[in-house]
């Protein structure tokens, strides 16, 4: 395929963007969508909630160990053959999911279809940022940015049809056939260029460093609000991934083909880009995870209508990434078009904080959400182009594992923080408004560790119902003035993420 091939978005160019937008579409669908799934996982199988938390934790936490390793393998052996390899163990480990008849083994299998998953994530936008140039990049980039929006917004919606059409087992071979189709349409996609350090040995160590380092990292952030941050496997999970994290450093800093180039960390422009991605987390993918929760215990939502609420959410992403692609490809400087997605970020989050209370009807929470979709939305799939744009074709794999490594790992962290912030809170300010109806400390920790968790009606019914209205009362403005401070504490973290962003992008090199 020529380069002029490449600029024209022709038949064969539709054809291998379908190809690599339905593998896409899978990786985020599977990580919204499976858990809908868990309650019947666990009556099925008779999991515990530890066994059912883990998959889907086995899967996040594999996908984002192992995305930098698949984007460095595969500038050293192709993207194409990463990428299938990817996609096979995506679908081996989704066959074995779906016929998995023990809850550790299907934690075992999501482990594996996230290590999978990440191949194909990285590899596949590789092979998006080498095949298409110009307008046509803009183009498939803008549609990567929507079906990835559309994976994550449909993801439960899938999921809640194939739990009812058959049961948790159909989800899973819904991933499975679909990454069937990819495989047996990979022909379509064209064959890697020869590379010369193919032949060179691969930076095994530093992988492996990477890999653990964060594994120990993620684990501590996912398992903290369980154990305690002062429990003392956390603590040595936290002193462990500084030790890999300086082991690692000193290891790459010397090696001639590393796993990473520590260069690309001191690109301005593609580190800039990259924690584009650390702001979408903290600004929308919080509100994707909690969002639900506030809806349905200071609102009092049914869950079908909390649903419906998380449109106005999502609905953006349905539009805003083709818009951004079309503003792009007519002469709008891109770098502009991020900078007014972190401001509607911003502005969305922050506007929420403002006018959101226990009264109001949802429809007024329609602008703060929308904004906060509009500044997802705005910044899919054009900043990864943008961020890969920044580096040499020769490490496109290594950058967009990089990039997927900051999204999916702030994710974690983002979701981890949110949580333990908001419980925080909610302690501080209830501890001892509760005393009188709780009684004991350790009563109204439970009380607080349930509304913390969504479930308002534990503690209300646990007094006598002459005082359940005013408990009711306290409970619900307690979780809304929770929810502020932690909504006030993401701007900040925005603002912070913003004025870095701004001043990597101006005064980072090329």
């Amino acid at each position: 395929m020529s380069k002029i091939e490449k600029i024209n978005p022709d038949a064969s160019g539709n054809t291998l963007l379908a190809v690599i937008l339905l593998a896409i579409f899978v990786v985020p669908s599977s990580i919204s969508g499976t858990a809908l799934a868990l309650p019947a996982v666990g009556i099925d199988l008779g999991a515990s909630i530890d066994n059912l938390q883990w998959v889907v934790n086995a899967f996040n936490l594999m996908f984002a160990c192992f995305t930098l390793t698949w984007g460095a393998l595969a500038d050293k052996i192709g993207h194409k053959r990463c990428f299938l390899m990817g996609a096979v163990l995506y679908a081996i480990a989704s066959v074995c999911s779906a016929m998995a008849s023990d809850p550790l083994f299907l934690d075992l299998m999501r482990g594996l279809a996230g290590i999978g998953a990440a191949a194909v994530f990285s590899c596949g936008i590789s092979i998006l940022s080498i095949q298409f140039e110009g307008a046509a990049r803009m183009r498939a980039f803008a549609f990567f940015g929507t079906v990835a929006g559309l994976g994550v917004s449909l993801g439960p919606t899938l999921s809640g049809i194939l739990l009812g059409f058959h049961s948790w087992n159909a989800i899973f071979w819904f991933h499975a056939i679909s990454l069937s189709i990819v495989i047996f349409a990979s022909p379509l996609i064209p064959a890697d260029k020869a590379r010369a350090q193919a032949t060179k040995g691969f930076d095994t160590i530093g992988a492996t460093l990477f890999i653990f380092l964060l594994l120990a990292l993620m684990m501590a952030i996912v398992q903290a609000p369980v154990w305690g941050w002062a429990d003392m496997k956390i603590i040595s999970l936290l002193i462990a991934s500084a030790l890999l994290l300086a082991a690692f450093i000193k290891y790459e800093t010397h090696r001639q083909q590393p796993v990473l180039d520590l260069s690309l960390l001191l690109n301005g422009k593609f580190v800039g880009m990259a924690l584009v991605t650390v702001a979408v987390s903290f600004g929308f993918v919080t509100l994707l995870t909690y969002l639900p929760t506030y809806l349905t215990t200071v609102l009092h939502l049914s869950a079908t209508q909390a649903g419906l609420s998380m449109i106005l959410l999502t609905s953006p992403m349905l539009v805003c990434p083709i818009l951004a692609g079309k503003l792009a490809t007519r002469g709008v400087d891109p770098v502009n078009i991020i900078y007014i997605s972190l401001l509607s970020l911003l502005l969305g989050v922050a506007s929420l904080a403002v006018i959101s209370h226990p009264r109001i009807p949802v429809l007024l929470l329609s602008l703060p959400l929308l904004l906060v979709g509009i500044g997802m939305g705005l910044s899919a799939g054009l900043v990864d182009g943008l961020a890969l744009k920044f580096v040499p074709e020769e490490k496109t794999g290594m950058a967009a594992g990089v990039v997927s490594t900051f999204r999916l790992g702030s994710e974690a962290i983002a979701v981890a923080l949110y949580g333990a912030f908001l419980s925080t809170v909610l302690g501080l300010g209830l501890k001892d408004v509760l005393h009188p109806f709780a009684g004991e400390t350790g009563v109204a920790k439970t009380w607080i560790d349930k509304l913390a968790a969504g479930d308002i009606n534990f503690p209300l019914q646990a007094v006598a119902s002459d005082k359940a209205d005013a408990l009711k009362i306290i409970l619900e403005n307690g979780y809304n003035g929770s929810f502020h401070y932690t909504l006030w504490a993401i701007s900040i973290i925005l603002v912070g993420l913003m004025m870095a962003i701004y001043k990597l992008i101006r005064s980072g090199k090329d």
